[in-house]
């Protein structure tokens, strides 16, 4: 039972879930500033937020298989599928259970906010399904960095403070560049750790049809705007000062950057360690700007 119970842990990838986490944690944050936070919509937002995301990395691992996109020589962290620790069809009952748990949790947000909150939440879901899912999947057809940068990004920092204050000010979307960019970096990572598998498979991501000269460019651009979204809000929005702290991945940032360009091609696997922590730099970002933002003295 207990290893039945990893194999899940493992197809979830927890340490994955701080993206869908972070946007929430800084809509939370602006709406309490403004004296408008809800903690039942709050707290049902993020559960719903959550499930999504591991609904679409079940997802994944299911169609990244089926497409022959994972395999033995995979670089990455193993995939439950793939090893043949779940059973590829098992994998897609779970993820329509887990969408529609996500579903659960978001009803009451979506009565409270309309039929905006009812076509994001929906819209995430599509967009999780077709991220690989499909003949003409957003992965494969190099396009998924838009869609991660939206929906990881403004519209879920603009949607968690709507639910919240049912109206969404301008600060709150461009609060979520920053979230929206570092989710991008880290997709970043994946694809050029994966660059040449994903090639073999024709999984035409943008660092296979760019190159990884510009996955390298894209990486450090994203943690270099995400770091000066702080002080725009500041002095376009009088946004708290403390928020600024938040620029503190930007030193972090550097010797990851410089593992990601001197890691060879051939040693793609040797990247792993640069993915989780930069997903700890999207968790330190959004910790210190909400922090930061809450914090007026």
């Amino acid at each position: 039972m207990a290893g039945h119970l990893d194999s899940w842990m493992l197809a979830a990838r927890p340490k994955t879930l701080w993206v869908s986490v972070s946007p929430v944690l800084i809509g939370i944050a602006m709406a309490w500033r403004d004296g408008l936070f809800h903690p039942i919509a709050a707290v049902l937002v993020l559960i719903s937020a959550v499930l999504i995301q591991i609904g679409t990395n079940f997802y994944n691992d299911y169609a990244d298989f089926i497409k022959g996109a994972d395999t033995i020589a995979r670089k990455g962290p193993r995939r439950a599928v793939q090893s043949g620790l779940l059973t590829g069809a098992a994998m897609k009952r779970a993820t329509l259970v887990v969408f529609a748990s996500a579903v659960l949790a978001g009803t009451y947000p979506m009565l409270r906010g309309g039929w905006p909150i009812v076509l994001i939440g929906l819209g995430s879901i599509l967009f999780g399904i077709l991220y690989t899912g499909g003949r003409y999947s957003l992965a494969y057809l190099g396009i998924a960095d838009v869609f991660v940068f939206l929906f990881f990004g403004p519209i879920a920092v603009a949607g968690t403070y709507f639910v919240q204050a049912l109206v969404w000010p301008l600060e709150v979307w461009i609060a979520g560049i920053a979230p929206g960019l570092l989710s991008v970096s880290i997709l970043m990572v994946n694809n050029i750790r994966d660059l040449v598998d994903d090639e073999a498979a024709g999984k035409k991501t943008i660092v296979v049809r760019l190159g990884r000269g510009f996955g390298l460019a894209a990486y450090a651009a994203c943690i270099l705007l995400a770091s000066g979204v702080p002080l725009f809000l500041v002095l376009a929005f009088e946004g708290s000062k403390w928020s600024i702290i938040a620029a503190a991945i930007l030193p972090l940032s550097i010797p990851l950057y410089f593992k990601l360009a001197k890691t060879p091609v051939s040693d793609g696997s040797a990247l792993n360690p640069v993915l989780g922590k930069t997903a700890v730099l999207l968790l330190v970002y959004s910790i210190c700007f909400s922090a930061g933002w809450v914090y007026s003295g």
